[in-house]
């Protein structure tokens, strides 16, 4: 009699690694439409060129891997990369800077390490990283949010399409009528400049939390990742702990000086922190495995972003605390190891009771 022989994995996936990506980036949708809606039409732009520029480098570096190219993007891992990508990005931005991160992205932080499944770091964040010391004049091209009572001044579709593909704006048109700086870099400069958090709160710009438009934005962020937790795409563990992360010191240091500290509810919401804690950070591959592992990771996540955005030079920490964490997953995933309940049995032992 002939048995059959089965390799590991003995147990078929319940889904599909593109079936999950397809659900990251449905969950993106909400917050992408309020995006729109209150910075206009310029994160569509971003995507689509960092979607062409990911989806050609995943092309390139699976080409150079002798692989198939349609193998690697059936998994639309390069389009969540694009996706967070464009999230991060201010909404004027040249499509040669997107470029640069897309490709940075996949090429680099992705393919050189063994590509989907062997990377160390996020990608998406990596791609920032570069974009943040290569061109970081662009990254201050954040435009006014769409309110009724601000200042501001709009552009067209085709005026931020023109902007994209050539960075120059209409004739009419300057960047001190259009850009404005985000509510993390009001409230480090003001600080800075030895204002009060009150004084700085009272900038039209600021809403009940973070900033006016941002905060909706971190809403449906939130329940876009929500839902990826009821659906189990993602675990519990790394949002909560981001959150405590950053509630914990922001709540500590706002209760001893409430007028050089900003409030728990502006560093959650004013930044890219919702976005870190429930679509960046949970990245499968590039973060803790272990329960105890992820509430590490994630608490270090939450640590780092503040004590960046309190005494760093950046207004906002989340890329720099993403990737100093992944360095650090090797050693937290090796620590928190689960015990082994029991133990295989080898040749001899088994050659031995016979």
């Amino acid at each position: 009699m002939e048995f059959e022989r089965r390799e590991a994995p003995f147990l078929t996936p319940q889904v599909s690694v593109s079936s999950l990506m397809l659900q990251v980036l449905a969950a993106l949708i909400p917050a992408a439409i309020a995006h729109v809606w209150y910075f206009g039409p310029g994160l569509i732009f971003n995507f689509l060129v960092a979607a062409v520029f990911a989806a050609g480098g995943e092309v390139f570096m699976l080409s150079l891997r002798n692989r198939k190219p349609e193998t690697g993007l059936r998994d639309f891992s390069a389009l969540v990369t694009a996706a967070l990508l464009a999230f991060a990005l201010p909404s004027l931005t040249p499509w040669w800077v997107t470029a640069t991160g897309a490709l940075f992205a996949i090429i680099v932080a992705k393919h050189l390490y063994g590509g989907l499944g062997f990377n160390i770091f996020n990608p998406a964040m990596a791609g920032y990283v570069v974009i943040l010391v290569a061109f970081p004049m662009h990254l201050n091209l954040w435009v006014a949010p769409r309110m009724g009572d601000l200042d501001y001044q709009t552009l067209s579709i085709l005026q931020t399409l023109q902007f994209t593909l050539t960075g120059n704006l209409p004739d009419a048109i300057s960047f001190d009528a259009i850009s404005r700086a985000t509510p993390l870099d009001v409230m480090k400069s003001g600080l800075n400049n030895a204002r009060t958090v009150a004084e700085i709160r009272a900038i039209p710009i600021m809403g009940d939390f973070g900033g006016r438009g941002w905060e909706w934005i971190g809403n449906f962020l939130a329940l876009g990742g929500l839902w990826l937790l009821i659906k189990k795409i993602i675990r519990w563990q790394i949002p909560v702990a981001i959150g405590i992360g950053v509630f914990v010191p922001t709540t500590i240091m706002y209760f001893i000086e409430q007028g050089t500290n900003a409030s728990p509810g502006f560093h959650l919401f004013g930044g890219g922190t919702i976005l870190c804690a429930f679509f960046i950070a949970t990245d499968p591959v590039s973060a803790a495995t272990s329960p105890k592992g992820r509430i590490i990771y994630g608490l270090g996540i939450g640590f780092l972003i503040f004590f960046i955005r309190k005494y760093g030079s950046y207004a906002d920490g989340v890329a720099f605390a993403v990737l100093i964490m992944n360095m650090a997953v090797p050693a937290i995933d090796y620590l928190t190891r689960p015990h082994i309940v029991g133990h295989r049995r080898s040749d001899a032992q088994d050659a031995g009771n016979e």
